[in-house]
């Protein structure tokens, strides 16, 4: 189970930058994309087993240093960029401790089968039907 993403706070840093994107003159003078920076190694909220998992579902995704870099430029405002980040990176973190649910084998049932057969011989009749007879 994962704590909400308040927990997180203490551990997260954000950065500020200016944003392309929606906001017209705006963009050019206010800083309003949000970067969010997140150390899975130093993390105390997460079990090491839950860090285990994250780093095999999300080794692509962390830098060389192992942070979880989480952008959000979606809005004008710099404090809803945040919240969009934190919702992401959550989301983030949610999705990779989720485990597959296994598969269970299964065979085609023979009306299945049957209907496949049928269908192949009709193809093999209609392209038979087309060669030339000398």
């Amino acid at each position: 189970m994962l704590p909400p993403p308040a927990a997180f706070l203490p551990e997260i840093t954000f950065q500020t930058s200016r944003a392309s994107g929606p906001g017209g003159q705006n963009v050019n003078k206010v800083e309003s994309r949000v970067e969010l920076r997140w150390s899975l190694q130093e993390s105390q909220v997460l079990s090491q087993l839950q860090k285990q998992l994250i780093l095999e579902k999300l080794a692509g995704q962390l830098t060389a240093e192992g942070y979880l870099l989480v952008t959000a430029q979606d809005d004008r405002s710099q404090l809803r960029n945040k919240e969009i980040a934190l919702a992401r990176f959550h989301e983030l973190l949610q999705k990779s401790l989720r485990r597959p649910k296994p598969r269970r084998a299964t065979r085609p049932s023979a009306g299945a089968v049957r209907k496949r057969l049928e269908s192949k011989k009709l193809q093999s009749e209609k392209k038979a039907n087309r060669r030339r007879f000398d």
